[in-house]
């Protein structure tokens, strides 16, 4: 479901950032806006992102090598780190950088929005603006169904899936960018200072570059590795206790291979009496439990059998107090 619902979020929102860069970098043509040209190239990055997040989850799908035997589904999360870079350095420092220069000009009388097409930046980022608006509410709709009741804060922080969360924060980046613009490019038209769109400018470049810093943030966690989220931990360990021959879980690890596939590590307490066919068929049972436990997700499972020596002092400690009675 997450990867279908990223798939559908990723196309709606490549669709509306071609659309919109065109008619931005026409807008800029025409009104020579300092924050037309920084959201024209914010869209074009955007464009490009969402190119990469395709490209890394079809790359993801390639089957296992020798040389990478636990498979490919981390690129995903590469190209998602990709993406936080471009946001950063394309979105976020291209548009600091055109603000520095805007500023400059309007403090010396120039780069002022002049000319008959005065009102095209305003029409453009109006209908950006509905455009970015569609993009948004389809990643909201497809997050929702992966969600469940956890907060917007909490799903991008704990999501395994790179692709909706980074398409949440692009689209948010760009509607909360597009209402700078807007009040930049109308303050330099009412005022005639292109001050005010130097300002916008620079305020859409501080906002990407603080999203593209919270994305490479999280993309970083999940490239180092993260555990299973603490409700599929607690599925998984029950699946394992419940099984018949299984004493106990001493320890487990989980960590994420990629956003569906799990590998879980655990040692297993067994009875001391247990023949190896009995602790054999017991694994067995505990994996196919597991498994069914979390249908959703391919669990890689690594199981070790170790005496329970807990219960054997117990059961040492009752006996000797038996004998001494």
């Amino acid at each position: 479901m997450s990867a279908e619902g990223g798939t559908k979020a990723i196309l709606a929102a490549l669709a509306a950032n071609l659309g919109i860069a065109a008619t931005k970098f026409v807008a800029f043509i025409l009104s020579g806006s300092s924050s037309m040209l920084a959201e024209s190239v914010h869209s074009v990055a955007d464009a490009g992102n969402q190119g990469l997040l395709l490209l890394g989850g079809k790359r993801a799908q390639r089957a296992a090598t020798p040389e990478h035997p636990f498979g490919f589904g981390r690129e995903r999360y590469v190209y998602a780190f990709i993406v936080s870079i471009v946001l950063f350095s394309v979105g976020g420092l291209f548009a600091l950088y055109e603000a520095y220069h805007k500023w400059h000009e309007a403090q010396a009388g120039h780069g002022a929005i002049e000319g008959r097409w005065w009102w095209v930046p305003v029409a453009v980022l109006l209908a950006a603006m509905a455009m970015e608006g569609f993009s948004f509410r389809t990643a909201i709709n497809e997050s929702n169904h992966v969600r469940g009741t956890r907060s917007w804060k909490d799903f991008i922080r704990s999501a395994k899936a790179p692709e909706l969360p980074v398409i949440l924060l692009e689209d948010f980046a760009a509607l909360v960018g597009l209402a700078f613009a807007l009040i930049g490019v109308s303050l330099a038209l009412m005022t005639g200072n292109g001050v005010w769109d130097a300002v916008g400018t620079g305020a859409i470049g501080l906002l990407l570059v603080g999203v593209a810093v919270v994305l490479a943030i999280e993309m970083k966690s999940l490239l180092i590795g993260e555990s299973a989220t603490a409700a599929h931990r607690q599925r998984i360990e029950r699946a394992i206790e419940s099984t018949v021959g299984v004493e106990r879980i001493i320890h487990a690890k989980t960590m994420h291979l990629g956003p569906e596939e799990l590998l879980v590590a655990a040692k297993l307490a067994v009875s001391p009496g247990s023949d190896a066919r009995g602790i054999a068929d017991a694994i067995n049972r505990a994996e196919a439990a597991a498994r069914a436990a979390q249908p959703d997700m391919t669990l890689v499972m690594y199981l070790e059998p170790d005496i329970d020596f807990r219960h054997e002092r117990t059961t040492s400690h009752e006996t000797a107090s038996t004998g001494r009675e």
